[in-house]
């Protein structure tokens, strides 16, 4: 595994590459940023957008994201299932991927009634989750793939945590049944904190440097 400086780590072997970046709210914003105004109403379905939260709900997170980038230039085809994903705390805390049917399920709830703007902000999110997410679609020789993984938000006692790819297929037989897969462990560390009713931010924990 490599690490690099904008906290990405990547496992290649020969020029399979597979790399995961955890991602701020604040790059999901610009990312996403016709989606990510109107506060409430806002339409970026991996963050609250621009609502702003006071007191101790100021750093409220939606969820806890991840980008993924699959590059194929040495297998006939390869395939990960998101599904088979798993977030892995050292204080033994565990956190399944998030699947599109159960996002859907979230937003409905906010969607009361399906009444006019509501059902059509829950469509745009719906949308947008599904052009995004990364999927389990076969990725070809000489082709890459890319999504989001999509995991609950992280308890505050989590700093150091493994995301487990349980399933990465390389090889299939002619009756497309999977003949070798492997198991990727990445190891990240996030900066923790507390916050305080009168605005104070104490760091508790720093990331190690690389």
């Amino acid at each position: 595994m490599t690490v690099h400086d904008d906290g990405s780590v990547v496992y290649q072997l020969d020029r399979f590459e597979l790399t995961l970046r955890p991602m701020t709210d604040a790059e999901l914003n610009r990312n996403f940023a016709a989606a990510s105004t109107g506060g409430v109403e806002s339409t970026n379905a991996y963050t609250f957008g621009d609502s702003e939260f006071s007191g101790l709900d100021s750093t409220r997170q939606r969820f806890t994201v991840f980008h993924a980038t699959m590059k194929n230039y040495s297998y006939p085809k390869v395939k990960l299932d998101p599904a088979q994903t798993l977030l892995v705390a050292g204080n033994g805390r565990q956190y399944r991927s998030l699947s599109l049917s159960q996002l859907g399920n979230y937003y409905r709830a906010y969607a009361i009634g399906y009444r006019g703007n509501e059902y059509a902000r829950l469509r745009e999110r719906l949308d947008l989750l599904r052009q995004t997410m990364l999927t389990d679609d076969v990725v070809f020789s000489g082709q890459e793939s890319e999504g989001y993984l999509v995991f609950p938000v992280l308890h505050d006692d989590v700093t150091d945590l493994q995301l487990i790819l349980e399933d990465v297929i390389l090889r299939f037989n002619y009756n497309d049944e999977p003949t070798e897969s492997i198991q990727l462990s990445y190891a990240f560390d996030r900066q923790t904190g507390k916050l305080y009713p009168d605005g104070q931010r104490v760091v508790t924990h720093e990331p190690a440097a690389h």
